[in-house]
């Protein structure tokens, strides 16, 4: 059992947990997630690291309640516990000495997209950040993305914060100043398809961190298969990050799409469950 030890809403429906997780927090880097169980009947579901302590063997993840596990999850209060957390796993981002950097964080990957521009600075590198959200309820990390970058834009879709309009917007702008070394982008698949567009034809090295559907995390299952390159490739064990000129972002939109009517009803389950008081 993993022991949440604190819990906090960071913006509308997105709320930071932190549980205790032993030698995992010894373990984990930048650019690596978990897989994480409820209960016994729950279902396994990825979260990237946000941060951890390993000397307190804590760990800490961001999570936005969009479907019946993750609403399950923030549900949950300080003291309660879930019975399975596994990781971390993927493979770590390569940082290093790069030079000029540009981490792009959409809605909830900006969470993600922190430990990655954190471990970029620390190498000494010049680390800019593109944060995108639909609107200013929606916004987060700014503070946590200020204290260890070199400088931080913010984007609304609805213009209610920050500057109006996307991160692609912003990306252009700076671009147009010169090209940077390296474009870092995690977020919503289109979002991550627009960067990698826009990068390729001034052939720009451009990583996206992939949120395919994932089942085991161990490459046993199939399910966050992902086209690279022309090949097949597993986001949990040969990623989760690609190099965002070779990825089909048209293929992972499909297949992002083969379960939603599935969660729809389980969704519609869920909630007149809970009107009638059998779970939380």
């Amino acid at each position: 059992m993993f022991k949440i030890i604190k819990k906090e809403r960071i913006a509308t429906e997105i709320y930071l947990l932190e549980f205790e997780a032993g030698d995992l927090a010894k373990a984990a880097s930048p650019g690596q997630f978990i897989i994480l169980r409820i209960d016994e009947k729950g279902e396994r579901f990825p979260l990237t690291l946000f941060d951890w302590d390993s000397e307190k063997g804590t760990i800490k993840v961001v999570c936005q309640a969009v479907g019946v596990s993750t609403r399950k999850l923030v549900a949950l209060d300080a003291g309660d516990s879930v019975i399975d957390i596994v990781g971390p796993l993927g493979h770590a981002t390569r940082t290093g000495d790069i030079g000029r950097v540009i981490c792009i964080g959409g809605g909830v990957g900006t969470a993600e997209a922190y430990p990655v521009a954190k471990k970029m600075k620390e190498d000494g590198n010049d680390v800019t950040v593109i944060i995108g959200a639909r609107s200013k309820d929606l916004v987060i990390c700014e503070k946590e993305m200020r204290e260890v970058c070199d400088k931080v834009y913010v984007t609304t879709d609805d213009g209610t914060y920050g500057e109006k309009g996307f991160v692609t917007d912003v990306l252009r702008s700076l671009m147009d100043k010169g090209d940077p070394d390296l474009v870092f982008a995690i977020g919503p698949v289109i979002m991550m398809k627009k960067v990698s567009e826009m990068t390729r034809p001034r052939k720009i090295r451009t990583l996206v961190s992939l949120n395919s559907i994932m089942i085991d995390g161990t490459g046993m299952c199939g399910g966050c298969r992902v086209i690279s390159g022309g090949k097949s490739r597993f986001a949990c064990v040969d990623g989760p990050e690609f190099d965002g000129h070779q990825v089909d972002f048209d293929d992972m939109l499909r297949r992002g799409q083969r379960y939603v009517e599935h969660e729809k009803q389980a969704m519609e389950h869920y909630e007149k469950s809970c009107k009638i008081g059998l779970k939380r």
